[in-house]
């Protein structure tokens, strides 16, 4: 239980929801439980059943099975706007005649709230649209109507923010600093937000937990950094961020590191860094984590570090950091991002290079070629 401006505001629990359209679940025996004052993202591919679940919450979708719970009281059959939820969606839906002010209070003003115009006028300051309060929507960039949105969906006090892509229509440097207004209004207000997003990047940056979605179950739930730096599946690895990945098999064990035989090569991975139950063993590594250098300075490679040889296919320079494309002596590609420290040391497209990187940033997980297969066309897919 989380508590804001005098209010008592209980955990969100979904228990065993079920979505079916036809014989299709959307959303599949989905059983989890949304922290009082968190912000939480539902994270996936278009498709995987996380605005399906939103709906649900918010009361615009009948549950084909299962409960919708806030804190001990059961909203599963309660009409919409017989909830303690409000959404914003991804349009804003603002009223064109009316002015900021006014559209702020619609919601005071037709449930006869007294202090209207203080009420008001505190959460247009909470969104730093104070001054603006007598324009119309038509008057404001499209980050300012979004702040309009959740003024007017907070001043309702909900339990629970639902947030429906709601930086979809920005462009991508106003969606980065509206992100990071997003996350300072819900620490001020405490509000449970709950926000649905195909952006991996929006998820990460404000969310404290990241539930990612795939075929209406949830593949991993976690803190962003933990599900990042240790993915437990072939699809999370891939979805949240970009991964290297090798199939091989178990060929033994010296103390907490794993051997694993790819394509003729072997690799480390620390047992605490591996899911997989069986000995077959997709290995894993970021491409941030790897180092890229010259084949002569393969005697400057540490210790017990995973070695691998190709060639440069390919040299994108994005100012941050400059990507590789590697191919290997068995035609995978191989992803490398280097941070641009020092100006123009940089391989060229053709170089005979040697990839390295530490068995502690890499992780293994279950499956085989076939699954890494599947995997890319589920994504190149986008369900």
């Amino acid at each position: 239980m989380s508590e804001s401006s005098g209010r008592n505001i209980e955990d969100l629990h979904l228990k065993s929801l079920t979505k079916k359209f036809g014989e299709v679940a959307a959303v599949d025996d989905l059983t989890l439980t949304i922290p009082a004052g968190s912000f939480f993202a539902l994270l996936g591919a278009s498709g995987c059943g996380k605005t399906t679940t939103l709906r649900m919450v918010a009361g615009l979708e009948d549950p084909t099975s299962g409960n919708i719970v806030i804190g001990d009281k059961d909203i599963t059959h309660l009409r919409a706007f017989q909830r303690p939820v409000n959404t914003v969606f991804q349009s804003y839906a603002l009223f064109p005649h009316l002015d900021i002010f006014e559209n702020v209070a619609f919601g005071l003003r037709r449930r006869k709230v007294k202090d209207v115009d203080q009420k008001v006028n505190a959460m247009l300051e909470l969104v730093e649209l104070g001054p603006m309060a007598r324009r119309k929507p038509s008057q404001l960039s499209g980050g300012q109507q979004q702040r309009v949105a959740v003024a007017r969906a907070l001043i309702n006090e909900p339990d629970v923010l639902l947030l429906d892509e709601p930086l979809g229509a920005l462009d991508l440097k106003l969606r980065r600093q509206m992100q990071i207004e997003l996350k300072r209004i819900q620490v001020e207000v405490g509000t449970t937000f709950v926000h649905v997003t195909h952006d991996q990047e929006e998820a990460m940056t404000m969310a404290d937990t990241v539930a990612v979605m795939n075929a209406g179950r949830i593949e991993q739930m976690g803190h962003p950094a933990d599900i990042y730096e240790l993915p437990q599946t072939v699809f999370v690895a891939n979805f949240l961020g970009q991964s290297n990945l090798f199939a091989g098999s178990r060929t033994g064990q010296s103390g907490e590191v794993i051997m694993v035989d790819s394509h003729g090569m072997k690799f480390s991975v620390l047992s605490s860094r591996n899911s997989a139950r069986s000995d077959e063993i997709i290995v894993g590594i970021r491409p941030e984590k790897i180092v890229v250098r010259d084949l002569v300075d393969r005697d400057n490679v540490p210790s017990g570090h995973n070695i691998l040889e190709g060639r440069v296919t390919d040299v994108s320079y994005t100012g941050v950091s400059t990507q590789y494309v590697v191919e290997t002596s068995w035609g995978q590609d191989v992803t490398v991002f280097e941070q641009n420290v020092i100006v123009g040391d940089r391989c060229e497209v053709g170089d005979q290079v040697i990839l390295h990187w530490s068995p502690e940033h890499t992780f293994g997980l279950a499956g085989g070629e076939t699954l890494l297969h599947k995997t890319a066309q589920v994504l190149a897919a986008g369900v």
